[in-house]
């Protein structure tokens, strides 16, 4: 049986592989279980400092949900749908959004429903210019459910988040650059390396450091200007003693 997620690892960058591209990288609840038990995996091992998410074949990062599936949950009614689909996904991308190591999403074509709301839910983004978004959840009857009507709005603004979502047209790279969903359009052979590019630029700082500003940052855009300050302030002070911090300032002093 092949397996739903690929793992390699060079450069202390994990490369991951949603690996269905037969059907368009769609997200089975094998692959999203895969993902998220990958992602346990790898959190805690020190050789690994950055992750980059990117889609197998050269068609689709992912076109969404498994349609099918999803329907036989729909189908045996209300608790399981909700169990089953929802409480999964929306698991998968708040792991993604909270994990301790920067997750850049290299997306390589189709980034559809669920595959727009793990690029919405990661770190960074960086997307080939033959990428395409679209919101198309509403065309099925339904709003997205893994976590799509929350963070598109908080990312491009409440009016430029319900047009796509309320219209489910598709959009292009650069409108995504456009309007803060992805940072960077690249032509598509440069699309791993730019990824890998960006991911060496940010592990080149102390691991501690990095943890500490996805965790004040992911977490305090939820929280009031002064909970979210206080937890700027507890980000610091776990940092106060430690390595990260002693030598930056050493190797500041030094210059």
């Amino acid at each position: 049986m092949t397996d739903p997620v690929l793992l390699h690892v060079s450069d202390r960058i994990a490369l991951l592989r949603l690996n269905r591209p037969e059907r368009l990288n769609a997200l089975s609840y094998a692959l999203i279980d895969a993902l998220t038990a990958v992602l346990d995996r790898i959190e805690t091992d020190s050789n690994i400092r950055a992750v980059i998410l990117t889609g197998a074949g050269d068609r689709a990062f992912s076109a969404g949900a498994d349609i099918h599936e999803f329907s036989e949950s729909v189908r045996q009614g209300r608790a399981t749908a909700l169990r089953d689909f929802v409480r999964r996904g929306q698991a998968m991308t708040a792991r993604l959004e909270a994990f301790q190591k920067p997750v850049i999403a290299a997306v390589n074509g189709l980034a559809f429903g669920g595959g727009c709301e793990i690029t919405e839910a990661v770190h960074l983004a960086v997307a080939s210019d033959r990428a395409s978004f679209a919101k198309p959840e509403i065309r099925l009857g339904m709003p997205p459910t893994f976590g799509g009507t929350q963070r598109l709005p908080r990312l491009v603004g409440r009016k430029r988040g319900l047009e796509l979502l309320l219209t489910g047209d598709p959009f292009t790279p650069q409108r995504a650059l456009e309007i803060g969903l992805v940072n960077a359009v690249v032509p598509h052979d440069q699309l791993l390396p730019a990824s890998r590019a960006l991911a060496a630029r940010i592990i080149r700082h102390g691991p501690d450091a990095v943890a500490s500003v996805l965790t004040a940052t992911t977490r305090g855009l939820n929280m009031a200007i002064g909970e979210g300050l206080q937890l700027e302030s507890e980000q610091f002070a776990r940092l106060v003693g430690g390595c990260d911090l002693e030598q930056g300032l050493a190797a500041w002093r030094d210059r």
